[in-house]
């Protein structure tokens, strides 16, 4: 199996584990789904290095070409309120840095994985304002700037994965995030947004970069390929 069918078979794995479990709570879900990944990928990579929220962080992945960046449960608040779908797997594999295989799964949501093994299709342009996937607890200051200059209509929803696979789903245009994640909340949903053919980047622009000594990645933009100059004048305006 190559890496983006494996992807996506650990990620459809690990969420029907959780839809299993959901109702042992979030904290069991978080462990469980860590240890099947675990598990899984020493069977099929055992030369490949992991980062996972779940697990001490191993330094010997910087010496590493190849690491898998998993988060087991991404949205264990959203997981803990059934019904609510709106949570998230993530399994990735970053070649040099850059996120070269992923799948975010929906479990709650039909059982849905998307991954770049076979990239989804980008719907056409909505007509109308632009929509922001945004938090729906916590929106920072820099977001709420963004979708005011952009005249945006804001969607309020859960976990990172379910808001970058908004985007790619044309349920929303644009996903920004400040304020601070780590590599394994967007290393997956940058891989299959960009096989998709979204803009992905910092919120400066910068490229992506994975698998660095200190994980914190703190911002990131996904968004359609036509709004990207005026959402990234817009973050630069504000």
């Amino acid at each position: 199996m190559d890496d983006h069918y494996l992807a996506a078979a650990l990620a459809q794995e690990a969420g029907e584990l959780l839809l299993a479990i959901r109702a042992e709570g979030g904290a069991v879900g978080d462990r469980r789904s860590n240890t099947l990944l675990l598990d899984r990928l020493r069977q099929e990579r055992p030369d490949d290095a992991v980062l996972s929220e779940e697990s001490p962080d191993d330094a010997v992945r910087i010496g590493r070409s190849r690491v898998w960046i998993v988060d087991p449960l991404d949205g264990t608040r959203e997981y803990g309120q059934p019904p609510r779908d709106d949570w998230a797997v993530h399994v990735a594999l970053a070649v040099d840095g850059v996120p070269e295989a992923g799948a975010v799964a929906l479990p709650a949501q039909g059982g849905l994985v998307l991954h770049t093994g076979e990239p989804p299709v980008l719907a056409p342009p909505q007509a109308g304002p632009v929509r922001v996937a945004v938090s729906r607890s916590r929106m920072s200051r820099e977001v709420q700037r963004l979708t005011a200059e952009l005249s945006a209509t804001p969607v309020p929803m859960g976990s990172a994965g379910a808001k970058a696979m908004a985007v790619v789903r044309g349920l929303a245009d644009v996903y920004a995030h400040s304020g601070g994640q780590y590599e394994w909340d967007s290393c997956a949903p940058v891989a299959v947004a960009a096989a998709a053919g979204l803009h992905v980047s910092r919120l400066d622009g910068s490229p992506l970069r994975y698998n660095r000594p200190d994980p914190y990645l703190p911002d990131l933009l996904i968004c359609r390929p036509e709004l990207a100059e005026s959402v990234l004048t817009a973050v630069h305006r504000g």
